[in-house]
């Protein structure tokens, strides 16, 4: 995976992944601009703009991708302008997303309910208001040109291309015992990226994620040999990606959380119901990542039919609301991380306190 790796403190399991692809097909010239961004954050997210409008600022968790699209999609058809905010879609800050928002240098930004529990843990005083990814869609994965490889538990004895999550780690023991190995196996810190250090033979099996990567692997090479978590035994969902604010923000401007949530969920809609337009939007509307536009629809195509952010009959008809934190399966993910002792204080220390979903998320902003 890339740099970009480096720009995401602590939990960066599902934050760091998802960039591998885009480091190296796209330019991630955002990544740059990430010191300017904060400054302008801090300045304006209290203010008013000339316009009348409330300036707002929302930070990537990562390079622009289709994880961010419904935000890029409610500025570019206005649906911000139409609630009474001016967004500002910002570069992540060094320190990460998530501290940002807690520090108040942001509104509000892209992350996951996984992410949230673990900083929270540390201090951090995020919640998260909306979730739009609500199943994995992470993939562990060889090289397809590999063939010692075949299921999880030929992982055993083998190198795995890491940014030394202690998560990472549960989940692949879990995996490779599930498909009856002993879940042993060495470790590499990740170089440029994950495809690279698997390329080189520095590594021989890492984490990538189907809607992003494996989209380009499917397209541009090289191939891959894939399995999913669910498949092997571990429980919940560890990919509950979504939207957090500061707990100071709730309390202090519902309203605004209000207004911010439900025109990103109407963008998110947009999107999962016109996935090639909302493509197009999200190629004009970030330049700067130099994103392929039909790398982006297959990224698109790839979420709407595998009903990465909920069935779309479902969602139509009115049986499930799109942004809904689930409760469920992220608390049955936190769970498994407790029983593996992966949890960590502010300094590094290991805890045996698990985050609970229903105390760090909350779906009271969203539309109906």
């Amino acid at each position: 995976m890339s740099s970009m790796g480096k720009l995401i403190s602590g939990n960066m399991r599902k934050a760091v992944a998802i960039v591998g692809a885009a480091a190296m097909a796209f330019s991630l010239a955002a990544c740059g601009s990430a010191s300017s961004s904060d400054s302008s954050a801090d300045s304006s997210s209290s203010s008013s703009s000339s316009t009348g409008l409330k300036k707002v600022t929302f930070m990537l968790s990562w390079a622009p991708d289709t994880n961010h699209i419904g935000v890029y999609v409610a500025k570019n058809k206005g649906y911000f302008k139409e609630a009474g905010l001016d967004v500002d879609i910002v570069a992540v800050a060094q320190a990460g997303a998530e501290q940002a928002v807690s520090n108040g240098v942001a509104d509000f930004a892209l992350s996951n309910m996984t992410n949230v529990g673990n900083y929270t843990l540390k201090g951090a005083q995020i919640k998260q208001v909306m979730q739009v990814q609500q199943k994995p869609s992470a993939i562990w994965c060889a090289l397809a040109s590999n063939k010692n490889i075949k299921s999880p538990k030929d992982f055993d004895g083998r190198t795995f291309a890491t940014f030394g999550s202690n998560e990472d780690d549960a989940v692949l023991k879990r995996m490779i015992q599930h498909d009856g190995g002993k879940g042993q196996f060495d470790k590499v810190t990740v170089g440029t990226s994950t495809f690279q250090t698997l390329s080189s033979g520095k590594a021989d099996f890492g984490g990538f994620y189907a809607t992003w990567e494996g989209v380009q692997a499917e397209m541009e090479g090289p191939a891959l040999n894939c399995f999913t978590e669910p498949d092997y035994g571990v429980p919940g969902n560890a990919d509950s990606i979504g939207i957090i604010t500061n707990t100071k923000t709730i309390k202090n401007d519902p309203e605004l959380v209000k207004k911010f949530v439900q025109a990103s969920q109407k963008g998110y809609e947009y999107a999962y119901e016109h996935p090639d337009d909302a493509a197009s939007i999200l190629v004009k509307e970030a330049p700067e990542a130099n994103l392929k536009l039909d790398f982006v629809k297959k990224s698109m195509k790839t979420i709407v039919d595998g009903k990465y952010w909920g069935d779309p009959a479902k969602i139509k008809d009115g049986s499930f609301v799109l942004g809904t934190n689930d409760f469920v399966d992220t608390q049955k993910f936190f769970d498994f991380l407790g029983e593996n002792h992966t949890y960590e204080d502010a300094n590094g220390k290991q805890i045996n306190e698990i985050p609970q979903a229903k105390e760090i998320a909350t779906n009271e902003f969203l539309g109906k």
